[in-house]
Parts: structure tokens; sequence; C-alpha cells
């Protein structure tokens, strides 16, 4: 079933962490209503008899994307609530399934797995157990006792792929993927489909790191590019792509004019706009903070499937794009979008 969420909150909610056990020198557990620079977040403590788990994939509570995101929704959880929120990280995929077992076992009343990679960990977790209740991010696991969550990154993906195509000097485009796995192969298939909308003559150059938590390949795959004569490049690679901004800054110091194009968040906030274009961003942290304040108030919809595309302004450019991208590109960008929520263009996601 189709829900529709709202990407922008109005408040900004920061809380303070407190050390627990998992991950020597990580914070992963929020402390109830704790909050920062001494000021107390009120709560109205319905939630404080839940407790809250979710696992990261690997890479990482602190990878600047959905991991990242889908973490700040439940601090947001816990600032509003008092429910108790915590993380455990994967360092691998061999960690998934036991991380959200830890969860299950000590009987939190949700567990989040997050990303394409937790489809056969949370499968098997929620067949196992059929009275848990967990939630996936990115993947559909048919099950009763599961919420799946997943995204048309390809339309979002359409609109970044417009902007490059027409901001583009040199005519040179490049997307940086992670693991080549359905989810990214999506951002891949609408970035090529928006560039080709508008500059059908270019060819954009296409490298899969393997990895979505390894900078140094990210800032390799980007140097590669940008000695290239590539002027812009899409990234969809998690905690690799910050070796993508990194690389882009580099060059900046030397006068290049070089250009990231970010994505699940606004990075430009983490990366500044100085080298970041856009962002293509996912509402994860609208959708993990809306299904788990379902949760607390009792609408749990255990078995059912969230879609959520363009029509749901689930995905899109932030505001901040109006820096670096000028007006008369945003209004072309907001026109194709109007032609894919009518369906005069379907965009495709492969």
């Amino acid at each position: 079933m189709k829900k529709t969420y709202s990407m922008m909150f109005s408040l900004l909610l920061a809380i303070t962490l407190v050390l627990s056990g998992c991950g020597a020198g990580k914070n992963n557990t929020v402390n109830p209503g704790a909050g920062t620079g001494g000021n107390k977040v009120e709560s109205d403590e319905t939630g404080k008899d839940f407790r809250i788990g979710m696992v990261t994939d690997v890479g990482g509570v602190n990878d600047k994307s959905f991991n990242q995101s889908a973490w700040e929704a439940l601090k947001r959880v816990t600032a509003e609530t008092s429910a108790q929120t915590k993380f455990l990280e994967s360092k691998g995929e061999a960690d998934m399934e036991p991380n959200l077992n830890n969860f299950v076992r000590e009987g939190f009343d949700l567990t989040w797995g997050i990303g394409f990679l937790f489809t056969d960990a949370v499968a098997k977790v929620a067949k196992e157990n059929p009275d848990a209740k967990l939630a996936v991010i990115d993947t559909v696991v048919d099950a009763p006792n599961v919420t799946s969550i997943t995204f048309a990154e390809h339309e979002g993906s359409f609109l970044v792929g417009v902007v490059a195509g027409l901001m583009t000097k040199t005519d040179k485009i490049g997307f940086v993927g992670g693991l080549e796995i359905p989810v990214i192969k999506r951002f891949e298939a609408g970035f090529l489909a928006g560039v080709k909308a508008v500059k059908p003559d270019i060819k954009v150059n296409v490298v899969y790191t393997g990895a979505f938590d390894k900078p140094d390949l990210g800032k390799s795959a980007a140097a590669t590019m940008y000695n290239s004569g590539i002027d812009i490049i899409f990234h969809a690679s998690g905690g690799t792509g910050n070796g993508v901004f990194n690389e882009a800054k580099d060059r900046k110091k030397n006068g290049k004019d070089v250009w990231v194009i970010g994505v699940d968040k606004d990075q430009s906030l983490e990366f500044g706009d100085d080298v970041t274009l856009t962002s293509m961003m996912k509402g994860v942290e609208t959708a993990v903070h809306k299904v788990s304040r379902d949760l607390i108030a009792g609408n749990w919809q255990g078995g059912s499937v969230q879609e959520l595309g363009l029509k749901d302004d689930a995905v899109g450019l932030p505001e901040t794009s109006k820096a670096n991208v000028p007006e008369e590109v945003l209004k072309q960008v907001e026109e194709f979008k109007g032609k894919i929520v009518s369906g005069e263009i379907t965009v495709p996601t492969k």
C-alpha cells in the first residue's frame, strides 16, 4: 500500500546520546528526553514503554547517507515520545542477521534493517520470530510481521540527471555506484535517462566500486573521472561517496571547476555548496520516523509495502539547490517532474 509523506520537517530536534555496550566508542543508545546545549527536548512520553532498534548496513551509522538519515529519524522519535532507540552496526553482511536477532531476543518492539542487503536476513528472522515486528528499507520482504519501504530512486535520479545534462561544461558526466544491486541500478538508470532527455549525445561514464564503505575507492574513481574531463559526478555509493566529495574538494582548492551530486540526504550540509551541485534526496528519515511513530500510536501495519516516489514528494532535490542551480534549470526540472507524476514520462528502472 502507498502512503504520502512530507519530505521536510519544520522542527530540527537534536539530542545527546549515551554510551552503550555495542561498539567501543560508539554512542548507540538514545537517552529519552535529552537535548543538546543544555536544552531539554520536551517529550509527550507516549513511547516511554517502547524500544526500537536499528541495524545499519556496512556503511555504518555515520555514512552521511541513508543509515545516518534513519538514525536521525529514531533520535527524533526518542526526543518526541521518550521511546528508547538503539543501533547496531554491521561490519559485513554476516553481522546483519545476528544483529537483528539481538534486538528480537531482547524483546524490542520494532527492529529496523536499513538497506537492500537485509532482504534475506529480515526474511529469515521474521519467519523464525513471528511475534516480532520488523521493518526494512529499500527492499520488499513478504511477511505478515514486516513493513517494507521502497522508493522510486529512478524518478528523483532522472531529475538530477536533467541538472547534470544542462549544467555540464565539458559534456562529460560520471556516475559512481557502490554495489551493483537493483536499488543502485535504479539510481543509474534514472540518472542516465535524465541526462539523455536534455543532452541525447552525452555518454555517461559509469563505475561501480563494489563497496558502500570505502571512501578511498570513491576518491580514486572520482580522480580518474575528473582527469578524463568529467566535470559532474553523481554518486550512489553511501560512505564510499565521501571520497568522491573529498576528491572534488581537493580539485576545487586547485581551481578546478568540478561538481558532485549527492545522494539520500542534502549533502551540501555536510560537504558544502562549493562542491555539491545538488542532491537526490530520499525520504528515509521521514519514512522511518512515520512508521516508528505509527507503532507507538497503535497503527502498526505489518505485511504492508510502502512505495514512495515523486508523487509523494519522497524523492527529489533540496531547497539548497538554488545556491548553484540556475532558476531556468530548476524550472525545467519542475516541468520534467510534472510529466513523470502525470505519467507522460515513464522513467526506466534498469
